[in-house]
């Protein structure tokens, strides 16, 4: 006979209960925005951590506990699963964003036949191991690698590398102008319209730090400059062949 009372008495603790975690995760995003100040937090959810909600803001992960006190940025990873939880967060965020990015904005090597892999490499016309990468597109694309170049200039806007990388755009033939500029040669200055910019701080967005940075499909970030052997292996491990629609 006492089952109705204990029933009502569980739902009238259910709407506090929610309250709190309403509550909570008010003032856990709270604390994130007063942290990152206008910039924009692009997901806020609970993370695996208990007591703990994670925000995506730009190229890094926040954790943030529920009560707004602490928060914690670097990598969380699962020793049991031996995985990198931040950085599969990331890739879920990157690839969204790169996936978003058009085509005909790119300049890419693809293989003769349907590629297996396709990668997005972000890529400045000055920098050393990119050239080194250049000379070897040959060899990515007959292992079936697809290589989608976006420029992201490391010295930024308004600099002679930046300059290359508009005259490389803008030129009639730009794979042919992209690959003379990979082996030295300086490009005739050309303007026009150009997606430089865009491309520059999309690599920001997804934390590109230094060049080459080579992206796979899913996102995930396999670093700099690997040969092509070592590339396919990365790209093999992750199980992410790019079979199109």
């Amino acid at each position: 006979m006492k089952l109705p009372v204990i029933a009502a008495f569980a739902v009238c603790l259910l709407v506090p209960l929610a309250q709190a975690a309403e509550n909570g995760e008010a003032t856990a995003r709270a604390a994130v925005q007063k942290l990152v100040k206008e910039r924009k937090i692009e997901a806020f959810e609970k993370s695996p951590i208990n007591g703990y909600y994670q925000a995506v803001v730009g190229s890094q992960v926040l954790y943030v506990s529920a009560d707004g006190r602490y928060v914690l940025q670097g990598t969380l990873y699962d020793a049991d699963a031996k995985l990198d939880l931040t950085a599969a967060r990331l890739a879920d965020v990157n690839v969204a964003k790169l996936a978003a990015y058009p085509a005909a904005k790119r300049i890419s090597f693809a293989p003769q036949s349907k590629p297996k892999y396709t990668i997005t490499v972000f890529t400045d016309i000055d920098c050393g191991y990119c050239r080194k990468m250049h000379t070897q597109i040959a060899e990515y694309n007959k292992l079936g690698i697809e290589v989608d170049y976006l420029f992201f200039p490391r010295t930024g806007p308004n600099t002679p590398s930046f300059d290359k990388a508009v005259s490389v755009w803008c030129a009639k033939d730009r794979k042919a102008a992209f690959t003379a500029a990979k082996n030295g040669m300086e490009p005739v200055p050309q303007k026009c319209d150009n997606p430089v910019a865009e491309q520059f701080d999309l690599g920001m967005k997804v934390g590109v730090e230094g060049t080459p940075t080579v992206l796979a499909q899913d996102g995930s970030k396999l670093g700099g400059y690997l040969p092509p052997d070592q590339l396919l292996a990365r790209l093999q491990s992750l199980g992410k062949a790019d079979l199109g629609d």
